[in-house]
Formats: C-alpha cells, structure tokens, sequence
C-alpha cells in the first residue's frame, strides 16, 4: 500500500527522481509505502515532505491505481507482487525544495506541465496526471490497463 501526491501549481508538477536498483533514474510522484498502522492521509504528507522538502496538505483522493508486478528470480520459481497506490491532489503549504539524502529519490524539482511527456518517468506520472485532469467518478484512471486492474 502506497500513497502519492499530485502537487500541480503555476502550470507545473512536483516530481521526485527515483533511483531504481540498477541505477536507472526516471521521475516519479512523491510518495511511497504506507507504515504500519499509518493513516494514508499522513503517508502521502510523510513522503511529500522526505522526498522534496515541502509540507503539504492533501486537498482530494484523485483515485486508486492497482499494479500488478511478476518476475522470474534467479532459482527461476515464478513471483509477484500488488500494489496498491493511493492518488491525492495536495497543495504545498510550507517548507523549502530540497532533495532527499540516503532514500529513493536523489532530485526534487518542478516541471511545467508541458514537458512531462519529454521526461524519462515512471507509469505513475501519467496516470496521476490523468486522474488529476479527468477526475473519474471511480477513481480509475483510462491509463490503467485490464492487467493493472
């Protein structure tokens, strides 16, 4: 369970780097896992404020996205794993851009909205964007594909 935040101001998106395992780096919304026992309200203001430095408060639930990941590991015995993300429009309320140090992002910046789709970035930016436009009666984003739920 995951929860982020769609944070659009002046015509532009707050986006995190992530940095995958193998070094790969691609934009991403701020936001990630839940803590046990932890409100989904308070995970997305938690990670805003890890992840670029700002306070936020969350405005409205966007919508929920469902991803569904299977690999094969090295014993070659099938996995997967679902995920569960949590999309809320949040407006910043405080605090100063910076990046985080030791997590999984390295870079927090913003970017107008017409250049998103030049950006090397995760799924999740367009279905946040999608929901954040769209504002679907459930919660789904059209990007969503029959595999992902």
């Amino acid at each position: 369970m995951a929860a982020y935040a769609v944070c659009v101001r002046d015509g532009e998106i707050l986006l995190a780097r992530w940095v995958a395992r193998d070094g790969t780096k691609r934009w991403t919304l701020p936001g990630g896992g839940m803590d046990h026992g932890e409100e989904p309200v308070a995970t997305v203001v938690r990670e805003v404020e890890e992840e670029t430095g700002y306070l936020s408060q969350p405005t409205a639930l966007l919508g929920v996205d469902s991803v569904l990941r299977t690999w094969t590991p090295r014993l070659g015995i099938p996995g997967s794993f679902q995920g569960l993300r949590l999309l809320y429009e949040a407006r910043i309320t405080g605090g100063a851009l910076r990046n985080e140090t030791g997590g999984s992002t390295d870079l927090a910046a913003w970017h107008p909205l017409d250049s998103v789709a030049d950006l090397p970035r995760v799924e999740l930016v367009d279905i946040g964007l999608d929901l954040w436009r769209e504002r679907p009666p459930l919660g789904r984003s059209r990007l969503t594909g029959p595999a992902n739920g």
